[in-house]
């Protein structure tokens, strides 16, 4: 599997209550690999999938140290160093009092600066599944290169799947342009929110199956509710969710979206690979950070 996608540096700040304007609010602060897309690569790799590549675009400033990361994760990383930006940063502000919700604070840097030149077909020699991060949907460039991306794997005839990401982006690119842009996705990965914007609908059930009249397969993360799994404008299952205490929800869709779509690979129906998704978003949300066991802090 090749993702192509975010990779960041997140600084997961927990704190217990509101937030104190003015002064100082006591918070336990942890610097850790992230980036939706360097997650997925993880997760897919943590569940077992062989063979897990990964494009994605860094500053020199922690190049070395993503690269080592991903590979303790057995994600082989092919990282492009821009030359000029740095390596984004994302602060996330988790509130351990209101069950680990998280708010982020993102400086994209180079993260978004992917762009048509970093590809090559090459990097889809032996790969059986293409998953792009609905990140690369926000900037030009990352634009640009999701569409090579996507016209190399039609001609391949690889499967693409997509994460939308992000409301607050979904909100600024518009979902009549973020419907074009994933034309030829076959598999939709919505969070309960996104699926929601991108249709209108209050109803995280009767928004999967207005989805998966766009995209053949839609599958709906909803946290604790679990999954919603809609094909051709039905919903054909509702995967329970595996109860947790959570500790710090970033990154839990992530978990399920890279364990989703290893469990695929190996042959599971949608409904198995759902299942797989709400184990893994489980484990996700009992840790700090983004990453699945095994990854420590940054210059531990």
């Amino acid at each position: 599997m090749l993702v192509v996608g975010d990779v960041v540096t997140d600084v997961v700040a927990r704190h217990r209550g509101p937030l104190a304007p003015g002064t100082d609010t006591a918070a336990s602060v942890r610097t850790l690999p992230g980036g939706a897309g360097a997650n997925v690569a993880c997760w897919a790799a943590h569940w077992g999938c062989a063979d897990v590549r990964l494009l994605g675009r860094v500053g020199a400033d922690a190049a070395a140290w993503h690269e080592r990361e991903l590979t303790a994760s057995g994600v082989r990383a092919r990282l492009v160093v821009d030359p000029a930006a740095p390596t984004g940063t994302v602060i996330c502000l988790v509130d351990a009092d209101a069950a680990a919700e998280r708010t982020f604070l993102t400086d994209s840097g180079a993260s978004m600066r992917l762009e048509p030149a970093d590809w090559s077909p090459t990097l889809l020699d032996g790969v059986a599944r293409l998953h792009l991060s609905g990140y690369l949907l926000f900037s030009g460039p990352s634009r640009a290169l999701l569409s090579v991306a996507l016209e190399s794997a039609r001609a391949r005839g690889v499967p693409v799947s997509l994460d939308p990401a992000s409301t607050g982006f979904l909100t600024e690119l518009g979902v009549d342009r973020f419907l074009d842009l994933v034309a030829g996705v076959d598999v939709l990965l919505p969070s309960r929110d996104e699926a929601c914007l991108l249709t209108g609908l209050p109803d995280a059930a009767d928004a999967a199956a207005k989805l998966s009249r766009h995209v053949p397969l839609v599958v709906v993360k909803q946290g604790a509710r679990g999954a919603l799994v809609a094909r051709s404008g039905t919903v054909g299952a509702r995967v329970p969710a595996v109860p947790a205490t959570p500790r710090d929800t970033t990154g839990a869709g992530d978990a399920f979206t890279g364990a989703f779509l290893a469990a695929l690979l190996t042959g599971a129906t949608p409904e198995n690979a759902a299942a797989e998704g709400c184990r893994a978003g489980a484990l996700a949300v009992e840790r700090v950070g983004g990453r699945p066991p095994g990854l420590g802090p940054r210059g531990a």
